[in-house]
């Protein structure tokens, strides 16, 4: 027998971002089967998403890093106390300490079950150890599974559960195009890339996600084929202004600028890989997952990526002939040619997907909680 969930979910805002997406689609995979959904955060874009859901969103300054949020923790103490939620769910670091703090305030018997998820890989310290200390954890891939063994020996495997994030399956699948409306408004805002092979690189403008080393190759790549043109797709991250202005004075210094279009932040990241003739993942440090990787692996389109963290995983399970070690660039380069020449094709995407994802974390919160669970 399925019993109703009273789910509370913490985080710091409802943004933008991974983390985001996840708790949106847990919410309204929540409410769809008429369980009870709350979220806190300090609110964002995405709260009216959530609340047209049919969850409710309460703002608090719960992720602000700032003496006084300790003033969530009897606040929490007391809505639990009021709402007697099943589980109390939190997935990122300072969130989780005001729950777990306003959890232990509470007798044993009125207490939720306290789950958190390992989203990232964190910096390992006392701070970051909070994500590992849940009644049960939940990893993202087995790469955040291996990274809590690794550094949180305090955490049995056995309270581990890897739970791999999914795209939609109605929404990214091979054989997606855009319409003709979408069609003819890029053509228009940006003729330059008609006729052209695509190479997108999807990603914020920081240091870590390798567009240095992605320019550099189209650099490369430009002295045998000149029918390629660069994109990449990514807003600009406000403490990284300087950075991204040496990435568009690179491009001008060596005569890239009429290959190398900079699209800004779009909502549009979907279609863009759609059209696109391979994707890039070249994150200099190992990532728990990889969102866009998997979109573009879903999508049907090549992924070229570096073989480590949750990007080597998934190139492991769809596409491996795209993995390249993160510092080849000889390697980067002819993978480049080979796939423009004769492209891969992924294997369809039937495990990371966002049914199997929601299916799985319901069933560990009925499981949890004392009941089975169902799926529809």
């Amino acid at each position: 027998m399925v019993h109703p969930l009273k789910v509370m979910q913490l985080l710091p805002a409802m943004e933008s971002g991974g983390v985001e997406q996840g708790t949106l689609e847990v919410a309204d995979e929540l409410a769809r089967r008429g369980h009870q959904s709350l979220v806190i955060s300090a609110g964002g874009r995405m709260t009216e998403r959530l609340r047209d859901g049919g969850s409710e969103h309460l703002a608090w300054p719960i992720g602000e890093k700032s003496l006084a949020t300790l003033a969530c923790i009897p606040r929490l103490r007391g809505l639990i106390l009021q709402r007697r939620p099943h589980i109390l769910h939190a997935r990122s670091r300072l969130p989780a300490w005001i729950a777990l703090l306003a959890w232990k305030s509470l007798p044993a018997s009125r207490r939720p079950h306290f789950i958190t998820t390992v989203h990232g890989l964190y910096s390992v310290k006392a701070y970051s150890s909070i994500m590992t200390r849940g009644e049960q954890v939940i990893a993202v891939s087995r790469t955040a599974r291996d990274y809590i063994l690794d550094h949180y020996p305090h955490c049995p495997p056995e309270r581990i559960h890897v739970i791999h994030r999914g795209v939609d399956e109605n929404r990214y699948y091979p054989g997606y195009r855009p319409d003709e409306n979408w069609l003819a408004e890029w053509r228009r805002r940006f003729p330059q890339t008609q006729g052209k092979k695509l190479l997108v690189l999807p990603g914020r403008l920081t240091r870590l996600k390798g567009h240095l080393a992605f320019l550099e190759m189209i650099e490369q790549c430009l002295g045998q084929r000149r029918d390629i043109h660069a994109l990449i797709v990514g807003g600009v991250d406000r403490k990284r202004r300087e950075y991204a202005r040496g990435l568009h004075e690179f491009t001008a210094q060596r005569k890239l600028a009429d290959h190398v279009t900079f699209t800004g932040v779009r909502d549009d990241l979907r279609e863009i890989l759609a059209i696109s003739d391979i994707a890039y993942s070249l994150s200099s440090h190992p990532e728990s997952f990889g969102r866009t990787a998997l979109e573009s692996l879903s999508l049907g389109t090549p992924l070229i990526g570096h073989d480590h963290g949750g990007v080597g995983e998934l190139l492991k399970a769809l596409q491996p002939e795209g993995a390249v070690e993160a510092g080849d660039a000889a390697r980067l380069l002819s993978l480049t040619l080979d796939f423009l020449h004769r492209p891969p094709v992924p294997e369809p995407n039937s495990q990371f997907t966002r049914r199997a994802m929601l299916d799985a974390t319901l069933a560990l919160y009925q499981r949890v909680s004392g009941g089975s669970a169902a799926s529809t």
